[in-house]
């Protein structure tokens, strides 16, 4: 037995609390993984709720199926499980808003019938950074990309996330629609500006008419994201079953924290998201800065010290007192690179955070954290260094966390096991830690010099290069290769 439309939850559960069938497609979400549902998902079921309006999402997989026979064996509705740091029990609710979940390397047909349907009004997405290819220094499209060098050659069969949006708007503009607001969800500094500079390359290169409409017409709001979603375990799945009494194979834990800020710039209206929470702002770039800094740039130094001292979960690694004083001193150096911001207290933030970061209740891996470091650690770790090294101003915690995030690259722990590093540039990353031969400057020099890594004020910079290398060598000394 799975979760359906007809089931009646516990009176310990909160129900979807509204009829499903009456509220039509008008989001299509790509990615629909646990963060997502979450996070947006549930704004917008909370908006359902109050609201209605034809609102729910379409999810779109791009990689697998698996995902979306799990959620459509549901009917879509999966619980959302939150656990308090003060408080050993969860509480469950159950969530209605994605109304069925497409795999896109089965079948496009159905994902294209939304895109191009005039109720369809935004779409959305957390896809990761590396699924876009787009070239952060050029601001196109990679064209050496798997997706945009497969989707330039058949634009009209993509597979990619950027080349099926190009499909959908141009299949809306034949249709003499409006386009679709692109909403990026992904942790991007200025992820609307991004996807909206790859969107219009990919255009340009397949048909340049269409990208004027796009310009003209389209809109791609930025947005910031937060809410601790660690990887579901069977352990979680096992709690939700006794206390659904049924099977929820789609369910999904976080934090009782949410936050969602976004550029209010729609081409074709939204949801009253507010209603349900979201901040609507001119501009989301301040807000995308303290998240990056404060918390992901944090969340990442957690990650590679955490793993490299044997701790499983972010809660284990603050638990280590050298860990929480590592954290302490870098959240405090991150908020120094910050503009004030109207309503927010960087200390209480940098409090709070620490307070999240301690939730013996959320089992967020280190290990999950630590992926893809090379598309995180330059807006994370390398753009603060260089303000704070600018100003003057230390730049210790954040050569100390590029020194941890380079001991992780080899690929080995002090015990002698070997681990995948799951980063798109793995190889070249792994290569440059053995090119070293076990010298601590000839290492840092590798991926000081390594091509678009490190911006050009660290790399030509005596102090940030001397304090690497100290700190890489007391890392070694602390975590010696196996």
């Amino acid at each position: 037995m799975s979760i359906d439309a007809s089931f009646t939850p516990p009176k310990t559960v909160q129900s979807v609390g509204y009829d499903r069938e009456k509220h039509g497609i008008g989001i299509v979400h790509f990615g629909v993984g646990a963060f997502h549902r979450a996070h947006q998902a549930v704004y917008t079921d909370d908006v359902l709720k109050k609201h209605g309006g034809n609102w729910r999402i379409l999810g779109v997989s791009l990689q697998s199926t698996r995902g979306a026979d799990t959620l459509n064996a549901q009917d879509g509705i999966y619980s959302l499980a939150v656990r308090d740091g003060d408080e050993q029990q969860l509480t469950l609710r159950l969530i209605g808003s994605i109304a069925a979940v497409e795999a896109a390397v089965r079948n496009t047909d159905k994902i294209f019938q939304t895109l191009t349907n005039p109720q369809t009004r935004i779409v959305t997405m957390t896809v990761t950074e590396k699924a876009y290819g787009v070239d952060r220094n050029t601001g196109g499209v990679d064209i050496s990309h798997p997706s945009i060098a497969r989707d330039l050659k058949d634009p009209s069969n993509p597979i990619g996330i950027i080349g099926m949006i190009v499909k959908g708007l141009a299949l809306r503009k034949d249709a003499g629609l409006k386009p679709y607001t692109v909403l990026c969800c992904d942790n991007l500094p200025k992820n609307g500006e991004i996807v909206r500079s790859g969107v219009l390359d990919f255009a340009r290169r397949t048909d340049p008419a269409l990208a004027e409409w796009i310009e003209v017409h389209g809109t791609f709001p930025s947005a910031m994201v937060d809410r601790i979603t660690p990887s579901v375990t069977p352990e979680l799945l096992s709690e939700v079953e006794t206390i659904l009494g049924q099977k929820d194979a789609a369910a999904v834990e976080t934090e009782p924290f949410s936050q969602w800020v976004v550029e209010d710039n729609f081409c074709d209206g939204r949801p009253k998201w507010e209603d349900a929470g979201v901040l609507f702002v001119d501009d989301v770039a301040p807000y995308e800065r303290m998240k990056l800094r404060m918390l992901n740039g944090t969340h990442s130094l957690i990650a590679y010290t955490g793993f490299l001292a044997g701790h499983k979960y972010v809660r284990d690694a603050m638990a280590d007192p050298q860990i929480y004083d590592l954290v302490e001193k870098h959240i405090g150096a991150a908020s120094k690179t910050l503009t004030p911001l109207s309503g927010i207290v960087f200390e209480e933030y940098g409090k709070q955070l620490i307070e999240r970061f301690e939730n013996p209740n959320i089992a967020h891996e280190t290990y999950q954290i630590a992926m893809d470091g090379s598309q995180k650690m330059p807006q994370r770790i390398f753009e603060p260094a260089v303000e704070n090294l600018k100003d003057g101003l230390d730049i210790k915690p954040f050569a100390y966390a590029t020194a941890a995030w380079i001991r992780y690259c080899a690929g080995i722990t002090g015990t002698g096991k070997t681990y995948d590093l799951r980063d798109p540039r793995q190889d070249e990353l792994q290569s440059a830690f053995k090119s070293g031969n076990g010298n601590v400057n000839d290492i840092c020099s590798a991926f000081i010099n390594l091509p678009r890594l490190l911006p050009s004020e660290l790399q030509e910079s005596d102090v940030w290069i001397a304090e690497l290398e100290t700190q890489f060598t007391s890392i070694l000394k602390q975590h010696p290769l196996g």
